[in-house]
């Protein structure tokens, strides 16, 4: 079967991040390719006070990536992320399968927003995209 694009976003443990940002981060690289997969955009969202605690956190570092993988890997993926879960790097996280006609959009608005602390001056973020504003723009260029 054909690879798909999905998009992950992962609530990372605050603290953990801000004592060693590089090796949380690259957790999420590691388990993409563990199975196979490739990563086409791997980035810090934000980092923010949670809407309410969970499991004992009050902030979450976000961080957003997209990854190329085959469907029958991406029970695996899942696995690996729940260990990270239970382990404490992780908080909370959620993938989604991204429509094929709107991956080039979602990365490429997804790159030029705010990159990981102290790579880049980008004069102004501009934050993700969501998918339904990612479907908009999508229509929008398909204007025959």
């Amino acid at each position: 079967m054909a690879e798909k694009v999905y998009e992950g976003l992962f609530i990372f443990n605050s603290d953990l991040y801000a004592r060693e940002p590089d090796e949380v981060s690259s957790q999420i690289a590691n388990v993409v390719e563990q199975f196979g997969g490739e990563v086409l955009l791997s980035r810090l969202w934000d980092e923010r006070k949670l809407e309410y605690p969970i499991k004992g956190h009050r902030r979450g570092t976000y961080w957003l990536s997209y990854f190329r993988i085959a469907p029958s890997a991406l029970g695996d993926v899942n696995k690996q992320f729940r260990l990270l879960e239970s382990s404490g790097v992780i908080i909370r996280f959620l993938i989604i399968n991204v429509e094929p006609r709107l991956v080039d959009t979602l990365v490429e608005h997804a790159r030029a927003g705010k990159l990981h602390a102290g790579q880049a001056d980008i004069p102004e973020e501009v934050p993700p995209v969501s998918i339904i504003e990612a479907v908009n723009l999508v229509d929008e260029a398909d204007v025959d």
